[in-house]
C-alpha cells in the first residue's frame, strides 16, 4: 500500500464544495471515481481544506492510499483525460506514510478577487466579484490590521460551522490593488467555514465607506455574527496555497492564473 499526492485546481461554480455529499455533486466524488478508474479499485481522498459551493481552487493538495502500481505520468495524464474541464491535476507524487494532506498542513492561504468598476464583467463573471462603488483599500488594509493574530473568530463564522474551536491565528492578512482589481490574502493555520467570506464582507462594508475601519475590531470582539456584514459571494474566493513542512517535498506552488499574480 502506497500514499500518493496530488495537487488540484478546480472551478467550484458547477460542485456543492469539494466534501463528498449524498445528493449532490462534489469536487471529492467526481475526483475519486476518476482516480479510480486508473487505479481499478476505489480511491478515498483526504484534502488540505474544504471548500464551500462555488468556491475555486487554485492549489488543493490531497492524498490517497492504494496498491495501484502506477507511475506519475499515469496517474497524472490518466485522471486528467476522465475528468470534466473544470477540474484538473496539476501534479502528482508519491509521498511517505507520515505525510498526511490535512493535518500535515502548516499554513493555507485564500485569496479573494474583487474587480472594482462601474460596469459588469462579461469575462471576470463567476470569477471573480464587480463592486461597482468605489473601494478605499487603504481603509480596507487598515481595518484588517485589527484581525490579525490568534483571536476567537466566532463573529465570523457560519452558524452552522462545526469546529470545537473557534479560534484561529490569522499570520497575514493582505489588501493590494492594481488598477480595477483588489485582492484579499489571508493567511492562516486554519479557518472557519465562511470565515474568509466574512471577513471580506466586512471589509467590503468599510471600503464602501459604509463602515467605519474600527469595525473589523468591534466586530472581532463581540463574538457575535449576527453584528456582521453580509457573507461576500462564493465565486470570488479562491483556496490559493498549502504550506507543507518541506522534508516532504511536494512541489513548488502552482504560477497558475499568471495576471492575478500581481494582485
Amino acid at each position: 500500500m502506497g500514499r500518493i499526492a496530488i495537487g488540484v485546481e478546480y472551478d467550484g461554480a458547477g460542485f456543492h464544495g469539494w466534501q463528498q455529499q449524498p445528493h449532490s455533486l462534489s469536487v471529492q466524488e467526481t475526483l475519486q471515481q476518476a482516480l479510480g478508474r486508473v487505479a481499478d479499485a476505489p480511491v478515498e481522498l483526504t484534502a488540505a481544506g474544504r471548500t464551500d459551493t462555488g468556491v475555486h481552487a487554485r492549489a488543493q493538495v490531497a492524498h490517497f492510499d492504494t496498491e495501484a502500481v502506477r507511475d506519475a505520468r499515469s496517474w497524472l495524464f490518466g485522471t486528467n483525460s476522465l475528468l470534466p474541464p473544470s477540474i484538473s491535476l496539476r501534479w502528482v507524487m508519491p509521498v511517505a506514510d507520515q505525510f498526511h494532506a490535512r493535518f500535515g498542513a502548516v499554513r493555507r492561504s485564500y485569496r479573494y478577487l474583487v474587480l472594482n468598476q462601474p460596469t459588469r464583467s462579461a469575462l471576470a463573471a463567476g470569477r471573480a466579484l464587480v463592486v461597482y462603488r468605489a473601494l478605499d483599500a487603504a481603509a480596507m488594509q487598515a481595518a484588517a490590521a485589527d484581525l490579525i493574530g490568534e483571536h476567537d473568530f466566532s463573529a465570523f463564522r457560519a452558524a452552522e460551522c462545526q469546529a470545537r474551536s473557534p479560534v484561529r491565528r490569522i499570520d497575514a492578512l493582505t489588501v493590494r490593488r492594481r488598477g480595477n482589481w483588489l485582492s484579499v490574502e489571508v493567511s492562516a493555520n486554519g479557518f472557519l467555514q465562511h470565515m474568509v467570506r466574512n471577513i471580506v464582507g466586512t471589509l467590503l462594508a468599510i471600503g464602501q465607506g459604509e463602515a467605519p475601519p474600527g469595525r473589523a475590531r468591534e466586530q472581532l470582539e463581540s463574538r457575535q455574527r449576527s453584528t456582521g456584514a453580509a457573507t461576500a459571494a462564493a465565486h470570488g474566493l479562491y483556496f490559493w496555497q498549502v504550506e507543507y513542512p518541506p522534508e516532504f517535498g511536494l512541489p513548488d506552488d502552482s504560477a497558475m492564473i499568471g495576471p492575478f499574480e500581481a494582485i
